[in-house]
């Protein structure tokens, strides 16, 4: 059983990644996409999406951070996906899944599903320009508009050469909207011979268990389900394993609020650090109830200063109830 935390645009970043693979239970995570289209990319843009790469393509917690290409041009992506690899990148994933409508106009992500025969030469250039010992994989939803050719992409990106294959298990049109349709990725496990992990809706132990059994998949990718709740890996983990743990409580919760503040602002500026923490909170609201009071405390306040401060009061209080 692996659980793979999800790349999610703008949220999933290398700070987020090192917080959440500090708490334990995530066995690799993917990163945001690496937009590919005219060039080679030179490598400053794979470090900053993946600085893990100057770190054995780990995060601090020595949890592997697999390197997401998207793009549609076969060659182009094949010579950035073997740039990727000399930088150090553990594993090459193919973005097949992005709904983004500019994204798409510009023939990448889910768009490329209404034509399963460009899926494959993009997996096939690119696993023919990578060792051998570095796996490709790719991330699919069930189709674009419709799921009438959800096994022919899947078929594609096994037969040209993938580790294995994420399905979300939902059209490009469906969004995030529940449900996942998890039934669909049964059938693909009957019809490719490689591992397929399952994508969608998985917000609990409870959600991972009906997936499992629905889907056949033992391994997961969790995205949504583990911003809002930071230890759900690991509690899914230890229900498997009938050894369940409590949840982190609120008072973790804004220790590491603290920690995204101060990682922030080696990052980005000033200015960028308060989106960071709404957005967060934003997530949290759906499993904590202090996460709103919380949100709607700082979503006026633009002083970094004050912002670190209520962070800390905050805490103080979460700490001795």
């Amino acid at each position: 059983m692996k659980i793979v935390l999800a790349p999610m645009e703008g949220l999933v970043d290398p700070i987020m990644r090192d917080i959440l693979t500090r708490l334990g239970g995530i066995d690799y995570c993917v990163t945001e996409f690496i937009r590919v289209s005219v060039r080679v990319l030179p490598p400053h843009i794979f470090r900053k999406t993946c600085p893990e790469l100057d770190h054995g393509g780990k995060t601090a917690a020595g949890v592997p951070v697999h390197v997401q290409l998207l793009g549609s041009d076969p060659q182009m992506m094949a010579h950035n996906a073997a740039r990727a690899a000399r930088l150090g990148a553990p594993a090459i994933d193919l973005n097949f899944g992005c709904p983004s409508k500019g994204v798409n106009a510009n023939r990448g992500g889910a768009i490329l599903l209404e034509t399963p025969n460009e899926v494959h030469d993009v997996v096939s250039a690119v696993r023919q320009a990578v060792p051998n010992d570095i796996p490709v994989t790719a991330k699919m939803r069930l189709g674009f508009k419709d799921k009438s050719l959800y096994l022919d992409n899947a078929a594609a990106i096994a037969d040209a050469g993938a580790a294995h294959v994420t399905v979300h298990a939902r059209t490009k049109v469906e969004g995030y909207k529940p449900p996942a349709h998890w039934e669909y990725i049964a059938r693909i496990r009957e019809c490719v011979k490689i591992p397929v992990i399952a994508n969608g809706e998985i917000w609990n132990h409870d959600d991972y268990a009906r997936c499992r059994e629905v889907s056949g998949c033992s391994d997961v990718m969790i995205g949504r389900g583990q911003i809002s709740q930071p230890d759900l890996s690991k509690v899914i983990k230890a229900e498997r394993d009938g050894k369940p743990i409590e949840p982190i409580g609120w008072d973790v919760i804004v220790g590491f609020l603290l920690d995204l503040v101060a990682q922030s602002q080696h990052r980005m500026q000033p200015r960028y650090v308060h989106g960071r923490v709404k957005q967060w909170l934003h997530h949290l609201k759906r499993r904590f109830p202090e996460a709103k009071v919380l949100f709607d405390q700082v979503k006026v306040v633009n002083d970094l200063d004050l912002l670190k401060q209520m962070l800390l009061d905050e805490q103080a209080r979460a700490e001795q109830n």
